[in-house]
């Protein structure tokens, strides 16, 4: 009924809302930075290479900042010169001269020094060996945005654009963000490089010791015979030189078992998911291994240990079951894990021949030893070997719980 009174000239318009002018290149410009913090929370804290993640954001600030060329430098291991990760729009006579710079060179140096984004004319920013190239693409202006972290500057984005163009506020701020985020990525990078370098040089420190602490030393004893046996056979005691070369026999057979023993372990490698499937693994081997029911028995609720403690700890049950397997003839050995009163116990028990008969008393046994004791030690821990009143043997690993909280947050 109203719309009768209403002229059908005006039908569609007094009531329709009027249409407001959109600015398509500020909207994809909005569009383009929501994008680039998306870029940033989905990729910033993946594992991927750093060099292809910086070359990434380069191309979406060259998107955003609409520059005609890019390029993003780190800095070297020294912190002497900047090297060059990515870049876009340059030419291969520009990529050979900008591979490695100064840290001090031009307005990088100074973006570095004041840890805040820089710009500049080409002519006046860059050197003398680079500026005429850039002319020769177009580029009148660079930006030298800082990536830091922390006070500490790890690199440098730089943006060339044609004519004196100034990147609007909020492109800069996004940039800024974009710095600080991709210098965690970079110092991340780093300490992962440093945290491998100390575990390899740990592995091999460990490696080390475990020839020097069985190894070197049989060979060492093996070289005594050596000289006591050719004394003998000089005198021409001939008791005492088969007395000594049974000796020599005796180091050479144990060197070449310790020497597999040491291979055998070192390529045994602990289950990334930790400790307890590692040890369900290894137990399983030797079930097949030693042809005798071994079993492994986890009473601990929770066990938390360092990768180092874990290493410690799977060596001291394998050398444990290597024994078991060359010198008990046992039919039964079982594992167990237990946590008490802050303090670990791990025992492997057997019902073999015992601890002082039987051909495990000799100079291997009493290296094995030794070698389980050193690394109980490492744990700051206690190795004890008990015989069983029943038969068999004990081995009795105790050491400290490194967890200053337990799970209702009171201290332990």
């Amino acid at each position: 009924m109203l719309a009768q009174n209403i002229p059908v000239s005006e039908i569609g318009r007094s009531h329709v809302d009027p249409v407001v002018p959109v600015d398509d290149a500020r909207t994809q410009d909005s569009l383009s930075v929501v994008e680039a913090l998306a870029e940033i929370a989905s990729s910033i804290n993946a594992d991927a290479n750093v060099d292809q993640m910086l070359t990434r954001f380069l191309a979406i600030m060259m998107r955003l900042s609409k520059g005609k060329a890019g390029v993003v430098r780190a800095l070297t291991s020294d912190g002497g010169y900047l090297r060059l990760v990515g870049s876009i729009g340059l030419s291969p006579a520009l990529q050979n001269k900008e591979r490695y710079m100064q840290v001090e060179c031009g307005i990088c140096g100074q973006a570095i020094s004041s840890q805040t984004s820089r710009m500049d004319s080409v002519l006046t920013a860059c050197n003398k060996q680079v500026r005429h190239l850039y002319s020769a693409q177009q580029c009148q202006t660079v930006y030298a945005i800082p990536l830091r972290h922390k006070g500490k500057v790890l690199g440098v984005y730089n943006l060339f654009m044609s004519g004196e163009k100034t990147l609007p506020p909020d492109i800069g701020y996004l940039f800024n963000s974009i710095s600080e985020h991709l210098g965690m990525a970079l110092e991340n990078a780093r300490l992962t490089r440093e945290n491998m370098r100390i575990s390899l040089m740990n592995e091999r420190t460990m490696l080390a010791n475990q020839i020097h602490d069985s190894l070197a030393q049989t060979l060492a004893y093996a070289k005594m015979r050596l000289t006591v046996l050719n004394d003998a056979m000089v005198e021409g005691n001939q008791g005492q030189a088969v007395r000594y070369l049974g000796d020599v026999e005796e180091a050479v057979d144990m060197a070449y078992s310790e020497l597999r023993n040491l291979i055998t372990q070192f390529r045994d490698h602990i289950n990334p998911r930790g400790l307890v499937p590692a040890l369900r693994e290894m137990v399983e081997g030797f079930r097949k291994k030693a042809n005798a029911d071994v079993d492994f028995l986890n009473i601990a609720q929770d066990v938390v240990l360092m990768p180092e403690e874990e290493i410690q700890v799977f060596h001291i049950i394998q050398e444990s079951l290597y024994n078991i397997c060359k010198h008990a003839r046992a039919r039964h050995v079982i594992v167990t894990l237990d946590l008490e009163d802050g303090q670990y116990i791990v025992n492997v028990a057997d019902d073999g021949v015992g601890l002082h008969s039987g051909p495990a008393v000799g100079i291997g046994k009493s290296f094995g030893l030794t070698i389980m004791r050193e690394r109980a030690a490492r744990l700051n821990g206690k190795l004890s070997i008990e015989s069983r009143p029943a038969g068999g043997t004990v081995i009795r690993l105790t050491f400290p719980s490194r967890l200053t909280d337990n799970p209702t947050g009171e201290a332990t």
